[in-house]
């Protein structure tokens, strides 16, 4: 180990058993000491296993793989030489990366251009209806023009209208649950500054949506990492997080998870929702994606399935900007009474009112809902295919599992190179996240791409041709020197 390097100490272990249902096993069915090191440090940057997590004892993960315990110790070792791994005598081994490795961040939302293709941001562009709905709002608006405006829990018609869609879809709700906000952001925004303190720890999905991950580490919150993978939640990572840590939060993306787009079947989600009630863990269940099912019906809303009890420790949060327009700026929280007064109060000191007009497009755009969201899934429907078949076309060693809803795909590379690709592919003309953008920790995901399908199907041709050539454009294909030879 270098001298001076600061070492943390993990504050969580991952089981023998645990660290094996989590690595994908060799080819020839055993493994040998540097297929165990690539498995583990893949399991690392796909978020799988998290940072600062102790790792088994040589004996125990031995004994479970059925290998001897050289083989152990000698991926260990191999972990260590390439970063992937530190250790401190009677600390045991924990995960970490190479110094260095963390995602370069790209600008934040910069102004569109003729010559960017922006693959970034997974927002589509306003429903036809939006036009009606201002022009039914602005005929309304001298009603309200004779009092102050300000509206610090929502307008009342809005509130209603979230409430009964709420109603309708099998949670029954009361339009005081209900609090409108700018957005979900500021939805989820004001549910940490209510409940969460600097220090306290926060459950998190990893990989999750960036905003969100971002929101918590400002407020100096501890992010705890539970995977989500190509085969969704792991029910016994997520109690088994919860027992160790308690934290104070939890935040689930659960319908059409952004960024992978996998749906948790709703007996899974009861069993998060008891497990959080036990340790005292408040849910925040992200449901801005929840009614952008393609494949499969629209779900249910989480807290309607989670069982009696345990829904009144739910907060949900949604907002019109997938279903309707991103620029609308119209989010909720649903959760009960008492809470939502709660957070009424910490809005006022930072924000004291929405916008009235915006408020009363809401609500018409609320009348026009079910048409509204019928063209947008057969509209999503169609570019997932356009990106899919362009992809398949140009890039055709990248893979990829169709989500059942949503708006991304959650491409594997097949190599951790999202970075460079991400910068390079800005030379070419198109903007791409990188995977590290959206995990808890940084460096991870290296090897995916979040791509939206959220734009005109005629566009991905021209974007696949671009990345293609972003891609082939690299010296050895995006040769990586800090990589050693077992892990090319």
């Amino acid at each position: 180990m270098a001298e001076g390097r600061v070492v943390h100490t993990a504050d969580r272990t991952l089981s023998g058993r645990q660290l094996a249902s989590l690595l994908t096993p060799p080819p020839e069915g055993r493994f040998g000491y540097r297929e165990l090191a690539r498995a583990v440090r893949e399991a690392l940057l796909d978020g799988r296993v998290a940072l600062r997590l102790r790792l088994p004892a040589e004996r125990e993960l031995a004994q479970v793989l059925e290998v001897s315990r050289t083989t152990v110790t000698g991926a260990y070792d191999l972990l260590r030489e390439s970063g992937y791994a530190h250790s401190r005598r009677g600390a045991g081994t924990w995960t970490a990366l190479p110094d260095g490795q963390a995602p370069t961040a790209l600008g934040l939302y910069p102004e569109a251009t003729d010559e960017v293709i922006d693959l970034a941001l997974a927002s589509p562009q306003a429903p036809r209806e939006l036009a009606e709905a201002l022009a039914e709002a602005a005929a309304e608006l001298p009603r309200f023009a004779g009092a102050p405006g300000y509206h610090p829990y929502g307008l009342p018609e809005l509130r209603a209208a979230v409430a009964e869609r709420y109603t309708a879809r099998g949670l029954p709700t009361r339009p005081e649950q209900i609090l409108v906000t700018t957005g979900a952001q500021q939805a989820l925004s004001l549910v940490l500054a209510q409940f969460g303190r600097p220090g306290d720890r926060v459950l998190a999905e990893n990989p999750s949506y960036t905003n969100a991950l971002d929101a918590m580490r400002g407020r100096g919150m501890r992010v705890t990492p539970v995977p989500v993978t190509e085969s969704g939640w792991d029910t016994g990572l997520v109690d088994a997080a919860l027992r160790q840590t308690a934290p104070r939060l939890a935040y689930l993306i659960p319908d059409f998870h952004n960024p992978t787009g996998r749906l948790m079947p709703r007996e899974q989600g009861r069993e998060l929702a008891r497990a959080a009630r036990a340790t005292g863990t408040w849910l925040v269940v992200d449901e801005t994606l929840t009614e952008m099912a393609l494949d499969v019906p629209p779900p249910a809303p989480f807290a309607a399935a989670a069982g009696a009890g345990a829904g009144e420790q739910i907060v949900s949060v949604g907002s019109l900007s997938k279903s309707c327009w991103g620029g609308l700026r119209v989010g909720w929280v649903r959760a009960s009474a008492r809470v939502v007064t709660e957070l009424t109060r910490t809005r006022v000191t930072a924000d004291l009112s929405g916008s009235v007009l915006d408020q009363l497009v809401a609500v018409a755009l609320m009348r026009r809902l079910e048409p509204i969201l019928h063209a947008r899934v057969e509209e999503l429907r169609r570019r997932r295919e356009a990106l899919g078949l362009a992809l398949a076309r140009h890039l055709p060693e990248w893979r990829w599992s169709v989500p059942p809803g949503g708006m991304c795909l959650w491409i594997d590379l097949g190599r951790p190179v999202a970075t460079q690709l991400a910068a390079r592919a800005l030379r070419h003309g198109v903007r791409v996240e990188g995977g590290a953008r959206f995990g808890v920790d940084p460096g991870t995901h290296e090897h995916r791409l979040r791509i939206p399908y959220t734009l005109p199907e005629e566009v991905y041709e021209k974007a696949a041709e671009r990345l293609a050539a972003a891609l082939e454009g690299a010296p050895g294909r995006f040769s990586d020197p800090a990589l050693p030879e077992w892990v090319a």
